[in-house]
């Protein structure tokens, strides 16, 4: 009988090098933990990268890797994905990475819904260029690029994830494993892309950006853990959203004695898009911040699993690479 599978066995020799407190730190002991749970193979276990802090990623993993091109791992993720659909391939990026010289590539391979998990680090910062301003920094950020503050609108991944038709969408934050590890591993159990964004403290040039939502005091206040067929309810049930049928918002309210029935308040149903829509485009200010899955439409094949359904292989491998290196030319006359 095998011996069970732990954190440990997806550890790597190499010394982990971001600086000190860096919320990089917690996500990879929470990827390491879930993939051990899962009962994951290294053998089958892929990361790509792109640049950027979070890219070192696969240097941390006891599987395989690849740290590719600025902007571009969905697409070596995308190739090695047709090459061999056995493989569990995991995607590591970050909001300048994936948002800005890669949002062309994020786009396409969550609307061709590529069977990958894609991990999003948003710290709304450049940290790996020494902080100038990145595609999600909020208005008045200051930076080496912006001294006088950001006018950019920033973009929302979440938003942007389901503008560009991705079948899968979730929240959660580095130093939060206990709800972080739910959503890789539903992340993991989905069959096409699925974009998860991770809230990530950058402790040198943004520091607690995040602080308002994050810390753990205030946590029950200012989180709200948006679960299929249950209610969203916020502050140990005493706070929820309720759907104004005539504006078409979410309002806070109170739930119980002097407020709502339970009953008023929406209940999360993960297929429902209009719903994910209005929960990502919460206000910022006043209201919590919804973490887990957000958007799940699993009835659409994948990408990978439609290229391979009109071939005779139907993906599976018909040799080995050994073989095919030594055996010379492979082309043949038609």
């Amino acid at each position: 009988m095998n011996k069970p599978l732990t954190a440990k066995d997806f550890a790597t020799d190499q010394e982990v090098r971001w600086c000190p407190g860096c919320g990089d730190y917690a996500i990879l002991k929470c990827v390491q933990k879930t993939l051990a749970d899962v009962e994951a193979n290294p053998d089958k276990t892929v990361f790509v990268s792109g640049i950027g802090c979070s890219s070192r990623f696969p240097y941390y993993m006891n599987a395989y890797g690849f740290h590719t091109i600025h902007g571009r791992a969905p697409a070596f993720a995308t190739g090695l994905k047709l090459a061999n659909p056995e493989l569990d391939i995991w995607v590591v990026t970050g909001d300048g990475d994936g948002l800005s010289i890669g949002g062309n590539h994020l786009m396409h391979v969550l609307r061709r819904n590529v069977d990958l998990n894609i991990m999003l680090f948003n710290n709304e910062i450049y940290g790996l260029t020494k902080g100038q301003y990145s595609p999600t920094s909020r208005v008045g950020t200051r930076s080496p690029s912006s001294p006088q503050g950001s006018i950019d609108a920033p973009a929302s991944p979440g938003v942007f994830a389901l503008g560009a038709g991705a079948k899968f969408i979730a929240r959660g934050v580095d130093t939060d494993a206990k709800n972080l590890s739910p959503v890789l591993k539903a992340a993991r159990e989905f069959k096409g892309a699925a974009f998860v964004e991770i809230f990530q403290n950058c402790i040198v040039y943004n520091k607690d950006v995040f602080e308002d939502f994050t810390n753990k005091k205030q946590a029950k206040e200012t989180q709200l853990h948006a679960e299929h067929g249950k209610p969203l309810l916020f502050a140990d049930g005493a706070k929820g959203l309720k759907l104004n049928t005539q504006t078409l918002v979410l309002e806070i309210v109170s739930v119980g004695d002097g407020g709502v029935p339970e009953a008023e308040i929406l209940v999360h149903d993960e297929t429902n898009r209009t719903i994910a829509q209005l929960l990502m485009t919460l206000p910022t200010e006043g209201y919590p911040m919804p973490l887990g899955v957000i958007y799940r439409e699993p009835s659409t094949p994948s990408f990978d699993d439609a290229f391979w359904a009109h071939h005779a292989t139907q993906g599976k491998r018909s040799g080995n690479v050994a073989d095919a290196l030594r055996k010379g030319s492979v082309w043949k006359k038609g």
